[in-house]
């Protein structure tokens, strides 16, 4: 009797033991998806500092050569209107930064922004008083410098963003982030229109 209980005691032991294995793994792997989960959404506010920036220099841009292409006034206004549905996009990104509908969403608004942009200085390349203006060419240079600081945020961004998934997929892991609702993060895909790359870099 006295050995049964002994076993029985060894057992409870083990089991308290593994138990308590088990809920610190468990609290490690929660706590590792949280730093990581709260990397990629600070590796976004990156982007959103750089793509206001952007949003903010566009009205000055359009000002700028609005008095040198008065005849073009169909083109500024698509650029305000690529403009306001970039911000809104933003907005919604920035509530839910990894969402891939907020993703999808905001990469495709940038990538219209960037297109009417193109299309913007694809025209001005007729106006030559506009080109040898000084504030044009203070703002195009401007507009490349917040370019490529969004392309360096974006790329920290999907680093970010690749880390938490592969975290949060392999095994063990993914029994944990499946358990405690850790979603899929998406990537932010190039917010820029693949022709329209070079459109920012036009020298004035």
């Amino acid at each position: 009797m006295g050995a049964f209980i002994g076993i029985s005691v060894f057992l409870i032991v083990i089991l308290i033991v593994l138990a308590v294995v088990a809920a610190i793994a468990i609290m490690n792997i929660y706590n590792r998806l949280v730093t990581l989960r709260n990397r990629y959404r600070n590796a976004f506010s990156q982007i959103d500092v750089q793509l206001r920036r952007r949003h903010d220099l566009i009205p000055n841009l359009v000002e700028t050569v609005r008095g040198y292409m008065k005849h073009e006034r169909e083109t500024l206004e698509a650029v305000i209107a690529a403009r306001n549905s970039a911000i809104a996009a933003n907005q919604q990104a920035a509530q839910l930064p990894g969402d891939p509908a907020a993703m999808q969403q905001l990469a495709g608004a940038e990538a219209a922004l960037t297109g009417t942009l193109g299309r913007l200085f694809a025209l001005s390349e007729a106006y030559p008083d506009l080109k040898a203006s000084q504030n044009m060419a203070q703002l195009t240079e401007e507009l490349r410098t917040t370019e490529n600081q969004i392309a360096f945020a974006r790329q920290a961004f999907n680093d970010a963003v690749t880390r938490y998934n592969t975290s949060r997929e392999v095994f063990p892991n993914n029994m944990v982030a499946s358990g405690f609702n850790f979603q899929s993060a998406e990537l932010l895909e190039t917010i820029e229109a693949p022709e329209m790359r070079q459109a920012p870099q036009v020298s004035f």
